[in-house]
């Protein structure tokens, strides 16, 4: 317990000491507020959440998964939706596979939860990794036919959305070990394409790292390395998607300070600040003994967040017991999110959902507003129809490019004016995404083309 305490202190004492005295000041302030809300009907560890809406309402979606027992006979596909507003549990269908499995991802596009990889524990103790891409509506409360099958089967991976539109599935473990493909999935053609590849060494490739898409800058960071031990890794990897060609991505790393590493961490992004919750500095089975041999591993009970804009930087927080094995987060907007399941201090497996709210009004760093920039209406527009835009009421250039779902610039114009029409008689029936830049202000959104 004692060498236990000094590194905490030692890591929080690192953390003041990277910050400049002024971000000291301002940063102070900024926490989550959590609170248990509710619980799932069974407790569970290494599920995949998300979130979904029906109605306006937010509910929290879990999918397969491990219970107390932590064995192999407790590995599982059952289903879960928690309503956030009630804290009340139901139980789903189960996920239609032959059996169950961990370590899958989930992600929301639109109405539709796609849950994608895991792998399956044999009896023999053999692990198989998923090809697997579950299809789940949540407007229908049931699942559709399965999506075609990802080319790698893939589980522990990061897995992440880019403009609302392509699923991008990056790196992972594939059957006997770490790869480095990057694999994006098309849900509104349900097809696969081939990205540029991460690195093949271990600063990229990865299994139980976590990340996200911020703009068309891919971050993930921590998991393990396919190494002795399987070592937990400490880098933080960027991959830069040129938004004309989704599938060209330019990777770059850093490494971070030695102290902030972690395995299993539930990543969310509040505005520009990308937040690592939970986790352990160690990696471990699904049990949640450690690969080294040295026994049971605990959470680290901490928030890690990463500034991208301006001078970067880097925060911790040791306040809450958040949990640990973790394999995604609902997140409902941007300062609201929630985490279901996973495992606390001494490897206990829980049914606890919390809701995590983020008080940036508590800090007065200067943060950007998410300031509306964008809108388009009618949606869905016919053919022989105007498609009115809408932009912010300034005189500042404004930057209009039309994405196909492949990626491919259709339409692109620049403006000065607050308001833009586009006739859609130059495009094909079919989804779009508009995307507008106006200085360091970036948004998107879908139309539809009938």
């Amino acid at each position: 317990m004692p060498i236990k305490d000094y590194n905490t202190m030692k890591k929080i004492l690192l953390n003041i000491l990277l910050l400049s005295s002024s971000f000291i000041l301002n940063i102070k302030a900024q926490v989550w507020e959590v609170a248990e809300i509710g619980v799932l009907p069974t407790s569970v560890s290494n599920n995949a959440v998300c979130e979904g809406f029906v109605n306006n309402q937010a509910y929290i979606y879990s999918f397969s998964g491990v219970d107390a027992t932590k064995s192999q006979a407790g590995i599982h596909l059952h289903s879960y939706r928690v309503n956030t507003s009630t804290g009340v549990a139901e139980v789903l269908a189960d996920l239609p596979d032959n059996s169950g499995k961990i370590a899958a991802a989930a992600n929301r596009v639109g109405d539709t939860i796609y849950i994608i990889g895991g792998y399956h524990v044999l009896s023999n103790g053999s692990e198989v990794s998923s090809s697997k891409v579950h299809r789940f509506s949540t407007q229908t409360n049931s699942f559709l036919t399965n999506g075609l099958d990802i080319p790698i089967a893939i589980d522990d991976h990061v897995q992440a959305v880019w403009s609302d539109s392509l699923i991008f599935v990056i790196t992972g473990w594939s059957n006997t070990t770490n790869v480095p493909n990057v694999q994006i999935y098309n849900p509104y053609f349900n097809t696969w394409q081939v990205g540029n590849s991460t690195p093949n060494n271990h600063n990229y490739k990865s299994f139980g790292a976590s990340g996200t898409i911020v703009g068309d800058t891919i971050y993930y960071f921590g998991g393990a390395a396919s190494n002795f031990s399987f070592s937990v890794q400490n880098q933080l990897r960027k991959g830069y998607i040129n938004p004309n060609n989704p599938t060209d991505i330019t990777w770059d790393f850093e490494v971070v300070d030695s102290q902030m590493k972690g395995y299993r961490m539930a990543c969310t992004n509040v505005g520009n600040q990308i937040h690592w919750l939970g986790g352990s500095n160690e990696t471990y089975n699904y049990d949640g003994i450690a690969y080294n041999n040295t026994g049971g591993v605990e959470p680290n009970n901490r928030d890690l967040y990463y500034n991208t804009t301006g001078n970067s930087f880097w925060v911790t927080n040791f306040t809450n017991n958040y949990p640990m094995d973790l394999r995604g987060i609902a997140a409902v907007n941007d300062s609201l999110k929630y985490l279901a399941g996973g495992m606390l201090a001494n490897q206990t497996v829980t049914n606890k959902v919390y809701e995590l709210k983020w008080h940036s009004s508590l800090t007065s760093v200067s943060e950007h507003k998410a300031e509306t920039i964008l809108s388009v209406y009618p949606n869905p527009v016919y053919q022989n129809k105007n498609l009115n835009i809408r932009l912010s009421k300034n005189d500042n250039e404004k930057a209009l490019q039309v994405f196909s779902l492949d990626g491919k610039i259709v339409i692109q114009k620049k403006t000065n004016a607050s308001f833009y029409t586009l006739v859609p008689s130059v495009l094909s029936k079919g989804i779009y995404v508009i995307k507008v830049t106006e200085g360091d202000k970036i948004q998107r959104q879908r139309f539809v083309v009938n």
